[in-house]
């Protein structure tokens, strides 16, 4: 007999990071919110590699952070190493990367929803999901009911979860957890369209059996960058408390690999999901790339109380056999012990472009989907959609407007709206080339962009916000006085710039005209500058950064007003495209399957072209003027 438990604002389906993520925001906005996952132990699990970040993952965490979310302040508080990524490229691209505790990860995770208002925290299997009328109805194993206003699907790679192991092959989620096939079964049912992707991970293997003497030792960065804007300038001591170690691949273990390719089941046509493209598998590596003489990977510690370490860029799917074979041939680890073999595992997920901007499907009303139930692959991917899903989740069941990013307003926005906009053949991965307006959305500016938003919504505190405002008055302030700061010629001065292959100065410069120069910075003037009372490196790297790129960030923002005009120009939801004169059939087919909400967005759709924007644009002027 069922029984109908508690009734919820917002009930969010997963813990993984998309769930953490949507169902803290929903409660803090202020909503009865409940969190079901299979296991409370597996609560922010990281199945994959022990780290946060990367190059454009670490913009996104620096956003969600931004906005009043939780994966950066976690990460820097089970924080092992840190590492800024593409110092030596321009600042667009400049992207944190840092190891973390695993079980810690987790573990801080489970009890900030432990200890979350609003929130309560379920231990069950959700098998089926419909809509009675205006409510949710969720059915566990247990035969428990729980109703919801509004529900968020964050499965992970839970769904229909399939692991595959050379010539083995059974139903589970990842890390030996039971898999949800019951609940995708009742999606089907529902009328959700799914699809099958795949994916995997390498080896974890045991400390004391590597030799690290003979690989090369990976230290973190001298200078810490925290990932929270609360820990900037804070008491919080952030320390590298470990190192990563990298090996190489040679002919012996591409041998051992290429003989046994047939037995991977990617190769044996056992797998029918899609692999990330950005991410491929070992066996992939060496058949895709079989002129490279020898491949990277690093080998990470897992935790400072565990003797596991993760082996990056050797996922795979080769029986076990085969793994501790192509291990063993590598230097350093002659003698590896394998604890965990790696893996691919094939799961469920839906076609993005059923979701609106909100990420609440276009056909299920109050029904919202995160994570890599969405096409996406990544703990950041996942935890940036998992925010906005959980805050749209909110403010629906609450009656009110939505909460919408564009392309220009975070790689978050980005994030979303290709997926919606676009959809995926292939697990979705963020990459800084993804983003038009990439100088704009530095990780650097992430308060400046967004911080605002998360007051708005509630999620960012009284001192969180003072700190902010204070930053960016000392920004302008800076700013100013190095446009008006004239910097006197002298030998010592131009002793110090020419050499470095930019001119001499022979009268009075602006301190700003001379940030210009690619070559000078504030470390390379400091002894010719000695009013300057703003020592906070980070102030002063954006401030540099501002000046420096002024004329590309100038032309940059100009783009952005184009592109929101026509995000202003909201379509119709009624709107019948096959009465539009002069739309092409392949248009109006892409129209009515994305059923984009404004022209911004058709613009993005593949198989719409400008033509058919322009027989829109003027479409919509003369409902307007009829409607008049």
């Amino acid at each position: 007999m069922d029984f109908t438990a508690e009734n919820y604002d917002v009930v969010v389906i997963g813990a993984g990071h998309a769930g953490i993520e949507a169902a803290l925001a929903s409660a803090r906005i202020g909503c009865k919110t409940a969190v079901v996952t299979m296991n409370l132990d597996a609560i922010g699990n990281c199945p994959c590699n022990p780290s946060i970040g990367g190059t454009a993952k670490g913009n996104l965490v620096r956003e969600i952070d931004a906005l009043g979310g939780e994966i950066g302040k976690t990460a820097d508080e089970c924080f092992l190493q840190s590492r800024m990524l593409n110092i030596g490229k321009g600042p667009a691209v400049h992207s944190l990367r840092v190891q973390i505790d695993r079980s810690e990860y987790s573990r801080i995770m489970k009890h900030k929803l432990e200890m979350q208002k609003n929130l309560d925290i379920k231990q069950a299997e959700i098998i089926e999901i419909k809509k009675n009328e205006s409510v949710w109805s969720l059915k566990t194993r247990l035969n428990t009911i729980y109703l919801a206003k509004c529900v968020v699907i964050s499965t992970g790679t839970y769904l229909d979860g399939k692991i595959h192991v050379g010539e083995v092959s059974y139903s589970s989620g990842p890390d030996g957890m039971f898999p949800s096939d019951m609940l995708a079964k009742s999606l089907k049912k529902l009328g959700v369209i799914m699809r099958s992707f795949k994916t995997g991970t390498p080896a974890r293997v045991l400390k004391s059996s590597i030799n690290f003497s003979v690989l090369e030792e990976q230290f973190g960065d001298k200078k810490i960058v925290p990932f929270s804007y609360s820990n900037q300038n804070s008491d919080v001591s952030l320390q590298n408390k470990a190192s990563c170690y990298i090996a190489y691949t040679n002919e012996a273990t591409k041998r051992v690999i290429l003989e046994n390719i047939h037995r991977s089941p990617m190769y044996s046509g056992r797998i029918d999901g899609i692999g990330p493209r950005y991410c491929p598998s070992i066996e992939d590596k060496m058949v895709r790339f079989s002129d490279k003489e020898r491949h990277q990977l690093f080998v990470e510690p897992c935790g400072l109380d565990t003797e596991e370490m993760y082996l990056q860029g050797m996922s795979s799917s080769l029986p076990e056999e085969v793994q501790i074979q192509f291990y063993r041939t590598i230097k350093g680890l002659e003698n590896v012990k394998i604890m965990r073999p790696a893996y691919a595992i094939e799961y469920s997920c839906i076609d993005p472009t059923q979701l609106s901007v909100t990420l609440e499907f276009k056909d299920f009303d109050g029904l919202f989907g995160a994570g890599q139930f969405n096409g996406s692959s990544g703990y950041e991917e996942a935890a940036a959609q998992g925010f906005v899903a959980g805050v749209n989740a909110a403010k629906k069941a609450k009656g009110e407007e939505p909460f919408i990013l564009d392309r220009a307003s975070s790689y978050i926005g980005t994030l979303i709206d290709d997926l919606v906009s676009k959809g995926t053949n292939e697990p979705y991965r963020m990459m800084t080339s993804r983003s038009e307006y990439r100088l704009i959305l530095r990780q650097d500016n992430a308060d400046e962009r967004l911080m605002p938003m998360g007051r708005a919504l509630g999620l960012i505190n009284d001192a969180e916000w003072d700190k902010f405002l204070s930053r960016l008055e000392r920004k302008e302030r800076e700013i100013k006085r190095a446009q008006s700061t004239v910097i006197s010629p002298s030998k010592a001065l131009n002793k110090t710039i020419v050499p470095r292959g930019t001119s001499a100065i022979e009268t009075g410069t602006k301190l700003a005209e001379l940030l210009k120069r690619p070559q000078l910075n504030y470390k390379v003037l400091a002894p010719f500058d000695p009013d300057r009372t703003e020592n906070d490196e980070d102030i002063l790297e954006k401030v540099e950064t501002e000046i420096k790129y002024k004329g590309y960030i100038e032309k940059q923002k100009r783009q952005i007003e184009e592109m929101r005009r026509l995000e202003c120009q909201i379509i119709p939801e009624k709107i019948n495209y096959r009465k539009i004169i002069g739309l092409r059939l392949e248009a109006i087919e892409k129209l009515e399957k994305i059923r984009p909400r404004s022209l911004g967005q058709a613009s993005r759709i593949s198989g719409v072209n400008p033509a058919d924007i322009s027989v829109l644009m003027v479409w919509i002027a003369k409902i307007r003027r009829l409607g008049e």
